[in-house]
């Protein structure tokens, strides 16, 4: 498949409506950047694609297409409809616009969202987002990413969601990623153990010295 589209574009073919419903969902994670940068915006109005399930990258690409393409109907009901198989490569910008619109997102699309966009949301957000969904987030919570998002809120903050989400972090502490260093030998190990002995003794010292001349 991806043989024939390298093909068809090769030969000048434009990536039309015709030709993207051709490729369908099944396929479109097969275009790579150049052939992706190639599709006009209007043409996705009347392509049915899902791209949800693509690379970080295909998402990236065809989000701002989509927007562009369904800007028209950004202020009625079908928007959503329309913009939500494009939504993994919504900035938080475009998703916090979203939680204002009672769109009632599903946490599986909820999970499928840009990583950095979905860590951004504030649990009011996110409340508004999944609306009607909201208490699935609790048999979600478990999963990656929203296990992440989770323990990067104030549980206090998640207790007024009202779904019984934990993990959360408590007032007065903060989660910190410790990263990992490789463990010290018995030996450096002893050698700074002896020097925190040692320490009071010479702060002693030093003081007497001065003090005495």
């Amino acid at each position: 498949a991806s043989g024939i589209i390298k093909r068809y574009v090769g030969l000048g073919n434009a990536l039309n409506a015709t030709a993207l419903n051709a490729i369908g969902t099944k396929y479109v994670c097969l275009l790579n950047a150049s052939e992706l940068n190639m599709i006009d915006s209007n043409s996705l109005k009347l392509a049915s694609l899902n791209p949800s399930a693509c690379s970080q990258l295909t998402k990236d690409i065809l989000y701002p297409k989509a927007r562009h393409a369904f800007s028209d109907q950004r202020y009625f009901p079908a928007y959503y409809e329309l913009i939500e198989p494009y939504l993994g490569g919504a900035p938080a910008v475009d998703l916090r616009a979203l939680s204002k619109d009672d769109v009632n997102m599903k946490v599986s699309t909820f999970a499928k969202l840009r990583r950095d966009s979905l860590m951004s949301l504030t649990p009011s957000e996110v409340q508004g987002l999944l609306g009607i969904n909201l208490h699935d987030l609790k048999k979600w919570q478990n999963k990656s990413p929203i296990r992440e998002w989770v323990q990067m809120q104030k549980q206090s903050e998640l207790d007024k969601l009202q779904v019984g989400l934990t993990g959360g972090t408590q007032e007065g502490y903060i989660n910190i990623v410790t990263p990992k260093f490789q463990t010290q030998s018995s030996a450096s190990l002893g050698t700074v153990t002896m020097t925190l002995h040692l320490l009071p003794a010479l702060l002693i010292s030093f003081l007497m010295m001065s003090v005495l001349s």
